[in-house]
């Protein structure tokens, strides 16, 4: 109730609900898309108590409120019977005005982002692994290979639950249902009955989409098909289950949606993902299968055109499967295949494009995701260069198409045959060794793998500069993060003066204890006028010895940067409190940093809220050097400290008189 005046007077600022495309916020940001942007009163804004400032930003009209900020978004939403689109990142950019690929490619990057390392990291291990059994050096019945081997494919075989829990970040779905809906997609007797031999019936015999049925739902026929390492099907489902979710907690009442929301998202999605979602994967990849069967017959030259061209996209959307049921199929019939092989072009052209990225990019985050990737491509597992590296940026990712098209021509030229399934990338090679032994085949084979590298590689290097680093974004990123935490920072104490300004009265007097261990420093000291100046407020500094930093008095976390590299307190007795871990580090984004609490928790003095890794930060070119800054310092008499030269956690450093 205490914010229905201030969503009224933001929603009349902002030209009325009907000037409203859509509204999202973020830890302090109310961030409207609006129709006409002349229709917002600015000037009436600023001068809401309630309002800190407004901001105009990447297409988005941003109202600045404070921590609070979802209150305040909860209660806009109910004045003004808005649909809204819940909380999002600090950086969230609209995409609605992006073409519909790059929405695509946006929302694929975005997806896989966040453990692309770990991604490649087992694609190198699982490469490595498999080089190792080829080798002779492990055998595969050995205890260290299976082991080992599960550490690298296990990553790719459960990638549905992986891609499960980005994807829900993506739509606004809750992170335990995403899971559960991934989790029953490769359910391991889900997986059996896609290999079953007892068929129920067939549907559609005697066509391309012909498919045997091993099982029913409530009397209707399921086409399975096996789920694990595919991309599309679960982030279809998880976007399906958002709209379910957003329509239970309309319907069901708010007393009982804790469990009954996820009850009716799970056995609503799931059905419907074996039901629909799979089948029209199962006959994408039987119609593609079969159209490339027939091309194949009229020019193999076209078909390789269009099979190394065009693999990448087919794994992407989850319809490869159906050229790996013809491989068995001709298999079978004839002992080779002539069509699945045209797609080993593909991971050469890959890593050759990645290798052009590596020596082109001026961007050290660019360059150590695509090392790996690079290595996990030579052994045919290419997910890490096509969504870490190549798919962002769209026109490297066109030219490895290209590059994969041209080399798989060669196996074309050189009638290849396969013989059996070995595996992708430098495991192609047994594949085309017949019971001819070594022949010509091999020979093609090597040289279409040439031709496919170096073509990715000098098509890059010739072409694709200019998608590495497009105008300066390394730069761009950089300063647009250091504006944004600047920015956040403001807000805190431009809050706070307000909030001064409101009561004109002065907290309690309080006591707060050292959050790190480390040498004490006056403010004035730092090389950063922002603090320096004391504009952000009164306090000081500690240069820490130890690299975890914890609460200096009771309270609750108003705010945590995504970086890790700021947090912002108030404590019980009044004081707002932020802590800033050293010097331009939301450059780092994030890295060397482990957020221990979340926004909105409540904490006692010397729990533990951020570690960071000391010499991690100093390699990298930043100072450690740790602002403790009371932002509302105008509710005091005196901030006056209790502390010098060296202290320990917990000891006393801020009387605030």
């Amino acid at each position: 109730m205490a914010y229905e005046q201030l969503a009224k007077d933001i929603l009349a600022g902002v030209g009325g609900k009907e000037n409203i495309n859509s509204v999202v916020h973020c830890t302090t940001r109310l961030r409207f898309k609006l129709k006409d942007e002349k229709k917002a009163d600015d000037d009436a804004l600023k001068a809401n108590d309630g309002v800190v400032t407004v901001v105009k930003a990447g297409g988005q009209y941003q109202v600045v409120i404070g921590t609070h900020v979802d209150k305040v978004y909860d209660t806009l939403l109910a004045q003004g019977n808005l649909a809204g689109g819940g909380q999002v990142d600090d950086d969230y950019e609209d995409t609605s005005d992006m073409s519909l690929t790059d929405r695509f490619i946006d929302l694929i990057s975005g997806i896989f982002t966040p453990f692309l390392g770990a991604l490649a990291a087992a694609g190198m291990i699982k490469g490595l692994t498999s080089a190792a059994a080829s080798l002779g050096w492990l055998s595969q019945t050995s205890g260290t290979y299976q082991i080992l081997y599960a550490i690298g494919d296990s990553f790719f075989y459960f990638l549905p639950i992986i891609i499960a829990v980005t994807a829900a970040k993506k739509f606004n779905l809750d992170q335990f249902v995403a899971l559960g809906i991934a989790a029953s997609m490769v359910y391991p007797n889900i997986v059996a009955i896609n290999d079953s031999k007892n068929v129920l019936m067939t549907l559609f015999k005697g066509t391309f989409v012909e498919s045997n049925i091993h099982v029913t739902f409530l009397k209707i026929p399921v086409i399975m098909m096996n789920y694990s390492s595919t991309v599309i099907p679960i982030i279809l489902a998880v976007w399906f289950a958002s709209h379910v979710q957003k329509l239970a907690k309309k319907i069901i009442p708010e007393m009982v949606q804790l469990f009954l929301v996820p009850f009716f998202t799970l056995i609503i999605t799931v059905p419907i993902t074996f039901l629909v979602i799979g089948p029209v994967a199962s006959w994408a990849s039987d119609a593609l299968s079969a159209l490339f069967q027939g091309i194949f017959n009229f020019s193999p030259i076209l078909a390789a055109l269009l099979m190394g061209g065009f693999w990448q996209v087919f794994v992407m959307f989850g319809v490869h499967w159906g050229f790996v049921a013809v491989f068995y199929a001709e298999l079978a019939s004839q002992g080779f295949d002539q069509i699945l092989l045209l797609s080993v072009s593909v991971c050469f052209a890959q890593i050759g494009v990645v290798l052009g990225i590596m020596l082109q990019t001026k961007d050290p985050k660019t360059k150590a995701l695509a090392i790996p990737a690079f290595i996990s491509g030579i052994f045919g597992v290419t997910e890490p260069a096509i969504y870490g590296i190549t798919l962002p940026r769209k026109k490297s990712f066109a030219l490895s198409c290209i590059a994969g098209a041209i080399g798989a021509v060669c196996f074309a030229l050189g009638n290849v045959k396969t013989y059996s399934m070995a595996g992708m990338g430098i495991f192609a090679f047994p594949m085309v060794i017949g019971k001819n032994g070594v022949d010509a085949t091999l020979y093609w084979t090597f040289a279409s793998i040439v031709v496919s590298f170096i073509a990715g590689l000098l098509l890059q290097l010739i072409l694709g500069k200019s998608a590495v680093d497009p105008e300066g974004e390394v730069a761009k990123g950089k300063a647009a993060a250091v504006a944004q935490a600047a920015s956040e920072a403001a807000d805190i104490n431009e809050h706070a003066v307000k909030v001064q300004q409101a009561q004109n009265t002065y907290n309690q007097a309080t006591k707060l204890v050292s959050p790190l261990a480390g040498q004490v420093l006056a403010l004035s000291d730092v090389k950063d006028e922002v603090f320096s100046s004391g504009a952000m407020g009164q306090g000081l500094a500690i240069e820490p010895s130890e690299g975890t930093l914890y609460a200096p008095a009771d309270g609750h976390v108003a705010l945590v940067f995504p970086t890790g590299h700021a947090i912002g307190l108030n404590t019980t007795a009044g004081a707002e409190v932020l802590i800033h871990i050293g010097m331009d580090t939301v450059n780092l984004e994030g890295k060397g940093f482990e957020t221990l609490v979340e926004k909105g928790q409540e904490v006692k003095t010397g729990d533990p809220l951020v570690k960071f890794d000391l010499e991690a930060i100093k390699a990298a070119g930043y100072e450690v050097t740790t602002p403790v800054i009371i932002t509302n310092s105008k509710n005091y008499h005196q901030v006056k400290a209790l502390a010098t030269g060296q202290v320990t956690v917990g000891q006393a450093l801020l009387d605030l008189e």
